[in-house]
């Protein structure tokens, strides 16, 4: 038999058991030391992979490499924010359609690890909760306050009506699901985590439900009689007593998130981690018959404004940049990495007999476009809706608006110099003086002031303020609100009479442009440029400042020059052959119009 011939029997063979695996009706269940599949010993190999870091159109083939690496499990949050984005409308739909991805996981031949939480941490704006509760007041989340649980309760049913028929007792490919989300680093109300499981049950979620939780938290997250898994430790003899000490003495055994990377924030180094320095731990974990899943196996990009931010006592504020490749196995355009090969190979001597891996796909084409000049231009200060007027500052919950940027204008009477002071400002700010940016504010390194010199006459005063990503994690996710959330004023006087433009930038679709050139001020430019193929490419952001990028009105997510991130990944999925558009919205650069495409993504370098 020759060697091709092999390879083939070998492929055919795992594609018809994963697939019998996949059909029919099944049972997943506890026993004392491991999970039963149908009565049967079953190890779940898992790795994370969150359906809207990835466009909908690449779903099955990041699938397809989930099962080349060995993987029969995928895991994913649910992100509230994202299917309930104002109060009471639900979407289900394009790129939040996570029933779709849970199906097509099944077709796939993948498991699927629920979790819905409704907090996710995730490094994701606010945790996953949308921003409208905290124009609900008194309400407190992740509480059995009253106002909270009538919303989650909300939500969980909305969830539940998508996904509960997907689980594995009806027929479907969901094995668990988790409550809460690493709660005991948060809080220890057993009664607030009782309250979570009788809203996933009445959601419809009647399977097997789950705690996790890291090790120093797994007393106070985990709620009696539910199995509680462990995240960030990989010592077998350590994963196995931790977890039987919270569950009468037994198993089984699950590493809900296993790391082997981490992410990435604004101004900071990116962070890698060798392969080799995980392959024994994972060889170790599977040898012990423990379940795992890696996070992330695959990150992908957190776009538009979904990135969020960490801050404590201890830490300035830390916004998370758009890149989560996450130095995971597959990186972020959805290729295999030196870490993807050595976790295959390790996964591969774990497999049940008969079963052999599916070859690896190929990379994905990758292209190198012309330079394109944007040669359309919009200053932002000429595209400004209707304002909101108001004696004071509003905040952008005060305004009803989620993310993006708001635009604070009044009037001053010239002729002076003075500091002028942004009280608990959230997060970043342009100050422009008549028209021209004049200076920046950067909470990150807790600035909240800038002496001006106004001229004689009466002055605009015009202050950009942009939410760079509410906290995700920590004591602090009650204090969220966002632009300039305590007043503003000049020379040790408060300023009034503010005029407040909301500029949510949700698309870019209604902007009018301009030949003309815009001096000293945020612009949004757009430019077309034509590909004769359609592949990967990336956007070398290094000579802009920061800002916003939209190719065929899909938002790519922010860029920085400070770094690490330099480049922007665009998704062959989302170009076409022929024309195609690029609109991006620059705050610092305003003279910049050149765009340089490259083959390979620049994810550390600092400026």
């Amino acid at each position: 038999m020759t060697i091709k011939k092999i390879i083939l029997l070998g492929v055919m063979l795992f594609t018809n058991i994963t697939l019998r695996a996949q059909t029919g009706s099944h049972s997943f269940t506890l026993s004392d030391s491991a999970f039963l599949m149908d009565g049967k010993p079953f190890q779940m190999i898992s790795g994370e992979m969150h359906y809207p870091r990835v466009p909908r159109e690449a779903w099955r083939a990041r699938m397809k490499m989930a099962k080349s690496m060995g993987l029969n499990t995928i895991g994913t949050y649910v992100f509230w924010n994202l299917h309930e984005p104002q109060k009471g409308k639900f979407d289900f739909t394009g790129n939040n359609d996570v029933a779709e991805f849970v199906k097509i996981a099944k077709e796939e031949g993948l498991w699927v690890i629920l979790r819905p939480s409704p907090y996710v941490c995730a490094e994701w704006e606010f945790g996953g909760y949308p921003y409208w509760l905290q124009n609900e007041k008194g309400l407190i989340v992740r509480s059995k306050e009253e106002k909270y649980l009538k919303e989650y309760e909300t939500y969980i049913k909305a969830v539940g009506k998508q996904l509960a028929p997907l689980q594995i007792n009806h027929g479907g490919n969901i094995l668990m699901v988790q409550i809460e989300n690493e709660y005991g680093s948060y809080g220890k109300d057993k009664e607030y985590l009782a309250i979570n499981q009788r809203l996933f049950k009445e959601a419809g979620f009647d399977g097997l439900l789950y705690t996790c939780d890291p090790p120093a938290a797994i007393v106070d997250g985990h709620l009696p009689g539910l199995l509680p898994a462990i995240n960030g430790i990989d010592n077998p003899a350590m994963v196995k007593k931790m977890i039987s000490d919270n569950h009468n003495g037994k198993g089984p055994f699950y590493i809900a998130e296993w790391y082997p990377a981490w992410f990435d924030w604004w101004g900071t180094k990116h962070h890698t981690v060798p392969a080799e320095n995980y392959t024994g731990k994972l060889d170790s974990v599977l040898s012990a018959g423990i379940s795992i899943n890696m996070y992330m196996f695959h990150g992908g990009t957190t776009r538009a404004f979904m990135n969020g931010a960490n801050f404590d006592d201890k830490h300035p504020y830390e916004p998370q940049i758009s890149s989560y490749d996450y130095d995971a196995p597959l990186d972020e355009a959805g290729n295999a990495t030196h870490k993807f090969m050595l976790f295959r190979q390790v996964i591969a001597k774990h497999l049940p007999v008969g079963q052999a891996l599916p070859p690896v796909p190929a990379a994905k084409p990758v292209m190198a476009v012309n330079d394109v000049k944007l040669s359309q231009t919009a200053g932002l200060l000429g595209i400004l809706p209707k304002p909101v007027l108001n004696k004071t500052p509003l905040t952008f919950e005060d305004l009803n608006q989620d993310y993006g940027f708001v635009l604070y204008q009044t009037l001053l009477s010239g002729g002076k110099s003075g500091v002028l002071k942004l009280n608990e400002l959230r997060d970043y700010a342009i100050i422009m003086v008549n028209g021209k940016t004049v200076g920046v504010l950067d909470r990150r390194h807790n600035q909240d002031s800038i002496q001006l010199n106004l001229p004689a006459g009466k002055v605009k005063l015009e202050i950009l303020v942009e939410n760079l990503g509410r906290i995700n994690f920590g004591p602090y996710l009650l204090k969220n609100k966002k632009g300039i959330t305590e007043g503003v004023s000049f020379g040790g006087k408060a300023i009034y009479n503010w005029a407040m433009y909301s500029l949510p930038f949700k698309d870019v679709s209604n902007v009018r442009y301009t030949l003309k050139s815009v001096a000293k001020a945020p612009v949004v430019k757009k430019g077309m440029f034509n590909v004769s193929i359609v592949a990967d490419t990336y956007l070398d952001m290094r000579k802009w400042g920061k800002g916003v990028v939209w190719i065929n009105g899909h938002n790519l997510g922010r860029y920085w020059s400070v770094g690490p991130q330099q480049t922007l990944y665009v998704p062959a999925e989302w170009l076409v052959k022929g024309e195609n558009k690029i609109e991006i919205l620059e705050l610092l650069k305003p003279e910049q119009t050149l765009i340089h495409f490259v083959k390979q993504p620049q994810l550390d370098v600092i400026q």
